[in-house]
């Protein structure tokens, strides 16, 4: 698996990294203010050879949680809320010390899956990054775990990053973490990977003290990173140059590189951004007709109905066995679905006493996976 590290000199020319680090690559590495001061150093070395840098970090938690005297990550949403709430403001100013050092100023941008559903507000958060980013200042990006709930947590900051990577416009996606890279099966280091189903067998979960995410999360943060076209580098928080050396071309972590046509970015919002409020299960031939022959989802080709969603809400489009086809924003609610299960375009009005159109999902509010 391994190759020569030639493809890697194309990162040189990434002009927006979204670099992300997790807790424990903080909180557990090399601890308290030394990684903060390795991490500013870092992106002052990019800032001056020309590069803009978006942070997203981890930490608020575990920090929060050591303020707190508590024993490992919180499982109750309640207290986990309130170390996040001691623990962000923490972090932040560990970072504003750590970048004061080099007269670079940082903002703290919280965000939410309830934010980012909304079209409006997910531009809105793109134009003041692009703000920051104008105004010299360096985004420090989080989730807002003090108002978050279970139906709006992003899961972990490894998919949140591959989010923020697409909301920027980035050129490359950076995950650190606190080891070498993604390794093989005799536990070696994987210098390149050009198929992500290449190395699926090779990645396992890793349970973790402070942390929610581990190899399994990075790999498929990265695998939706690549459906932008944007390459990914797994690397070493450890290395007080690492990202200097990505950059430059050096054979250090893992980078994945993409291949292929990118995903428009309003489509990667459908498919990734959104919570998913229901399901549609539908036939064979509907299934060829959104894979094959790009064609819109009719009622005609659907066969089951499942949650109770609203007109615009992003739904699953599956096979009877349960394997997710597309995603896309429904057109019609949850209940006159139901009632139009198997119709022909021309009985909708009949069936529910108004029309909306032919399409359940139309094909450009539709993404086949």
């Amino acid at each position: 698996m391994s190759e020569t590290p030639q493809p890697r000199a194309a990162l040189s020319g990434a002009r927006r990294i979204v670099v992300k680090v997790g807790s424990r690559a903080i909180v557990e590495g090399e601890t308290g203010k030394g990684r903060f001061a390795q991490l500013a150093e870092q992106t002052a070395r990019l800032i001056a050879r020309g590069h803009t840098v978006v942070l997203v970090s981890s930490g608020a938690v575990a920090m929060g949680a050591e303020r707190l005297r508590l024993s490992g990550r919180p499982s109750a949403l309640p207290t986990l809320q309130a170390a996040a709430a001691v623990g962000q403001s923490r972090l932040i100013q560990a970072y504003e010390q750590a970048f004061a050092a080099h007269d670079l100023a940082v903002a703290q941008v919280l965000l939410t899956h309830a934010g980012m559903r909304d079209r409006t507000r997910y531009l809105n958060a793109r134009h003041a990054i692009d703000a920051l980013v104008e105004l010299g200042a360096v985004p420090i990006i989080n989730e807002n775990d003090t108002v978050s709930t279970e139906e709006i947590e992003f899961g972990d900051n490894d998919q949140l990053a591959a989010l923020v990577a697409s909301l920027v416009g980035a050129d490359l996606l950076v995950l650190l973490t606190d080891v070498d890279g993604l390794l093989d099966e005799d536990k070696q280091r994987v210098s390149l990977v050009r198929d992500v189903d290449d190395v699926r067998s090779w990645i396992w979960d890793e349970v973790s003290r402070v942390s929610l995410g581990g190899m399994a999360s990075k790999v498929g943060a990265a695998e939706r990173a690549l459906q932008r076209g944007l390459p990914v580098a797994i690397a070493p928080a450890a290395d007080k140059q690492v990202l200097t050396r990505l950059l430059d071309g050096e054979d250090v972590g893992t980078v994945f590189l993409p291949a292929g046509a990118s995903m428009a970015s309003r489509k990667y919002w459908i498919a990734y951004t959104l919570k998913m409020s229901g399901t549609l299960v539908i036939d064979d031939g509907a299934a060829s007709a959104l894979i094959e022959r790009k064609r819109s989802l009719l009622p005609i080709g659907i066969t089951a109905v499942c949650g109770q969603f609203r007109t615009g809400e992003a739904v699953s489009i599956e096979r009877a066995d349960g394997s997710e086809v597309a995603r896309g924003l429904a057109r019609y609610d949850a209940r006159d679905v139901e009632k139009l299960v198997g119709a022909r375009s021309e009985e909708i009005e009949q069936r529910l006493g108004h029309y909306g159109g032919d399409e359940i999902v139309h094909r450009d509010d539709l993404v086949v996976l």
